[in-house]
């Protein structure tokens, strides 16, 4: 998955996630005085909010390591065709001007 994929979806996710816990946190509150309701609501949108933004900083946080550990592993495949590429040009040279050993 790439990035223009990736980032949608987590911000998909984690609006999702907020308003989820927004919801559930004004059902629980609705027996309570007014002013202390609206007060307990936001505190807990807040966290629920927070708590996102927790697990969406997480989620980038491993996506951005797997994309590395795949640039990491491409790089290295690519180093390896150029020395295996160069040590074959060397041969032929040498074959080509009987330096062979």
């Amino acid at each position: 998955m790439n990035r223009r994929k990736t980032f949608p979806i987590l911000l998909v996710w984690a609006a999702l996630a907020a308003c989820s816990g927004v919801a559930s946190a004004q059902q629980e509150n609705t027996s309570s005085s007014s002013g202390q309701g609206i007060k307990q609501d936001a505190k807990a949108a807040g966290k629920d909010i927070g708590n996102g933004a927790r697990d969406v900083g997480h989620a980038t946080r491993d996506v951005a390591i797997k994309v590395g550990h795949g640039a990491k592993e491409a790089g290295q495949g690519i180093g390896h065709g150029a020395k295996e590429g160069w040590d074959a040009t060397k041969h032929a040279v040498k074959h080509v001007f009987g330096k062979d050993n």
